[in-house]
């Protein structure tokens, strides 16, 4: 919630219905502070604290991102969203497997996802196209996964890059997603700047 605040978006499902009552900044002087508007390098960075917020990565992990998207074809900004939502534990979450990316990287680490049949427990594995994620078998009556199976944790709209089946606690990565199919409130150009300067 705190970063939520901090951020000025809310981060997670949980998070919406709390950032409605206190959408100001957390701590004592939240409310009150008159803070001076922030400088380039602050509106920057806090753009790239968001984008690390939201995935959950740290700071040696986003600066490694960032080289392998400097290294791909089209634009960096682009491209480093695309690679953080390919990451296992982000298409759990986005699959509606998990209530929380938090959660999604629990359930990776503590081996209760495989890919295709194999069990995986690196949360920032990245997943390519026509590869199968599903939970594993002894793991499926875990009272979490009975909740998704029930589409407790599912976005209203399914990502069009992914082919889920709930009953079953699988999905499928159909192709490389794509920057405007993802629905991400950050814009990627302040991050690219801010690792540019």
């Amino acid at each position: 919630m705190r970063l939520s605040r901090r951020a000025g978006l809310p981060l997670t499902r949980k998070a919406v219905r709390y950032f409605e009552r206190r959408p100001y900044p957390p701590g004592q002087h939240g409310r009150t502070t008159s803070r001076r508007t922030a400088g380039d390098y602050g509106v920057r960075r806090l753009e790239k604290q968001k984008l690390r917020w939201y995935y959950d990565v740290s700071e040696k992990q986003m600066r490694r991102y960032w080289d392998l998207a400097l290294r791909r074809p089209g634009r960096s900004g682009a491209e480093l969203v695309i690679i953080l939502e390919s990451r296992l534990a982000s298409l759990v979450l986005r699959a509606g497997l998990a209530p929380s990316i938090y959660a999604a990287r629990q359930y990776v680490t503590h081996g209760h996802i495989t890919v295709d049949g194999r069990k995986v427990d690196i949360p920032s594995y990245l997943v390519t196209p026509g590869q199968t994620i599903a939970v594993r078998q002894k793991s499926r009556g875990m009272q979490p996964f009975v909740a998704a199976a029930e589409g407790v944790y599912a976005d209203e709209v399914t990502a069009p890059y992914l082919t889920v089946d709930l009953r079953e606690l699988s999905f499928t990565l159909n192709a490389r997603p794509e920057r405007r199919q993802i629905p991400l409130l950050v814009d990627e150009q302040l991050v690219v700047e801010h690792y540019s300067r």
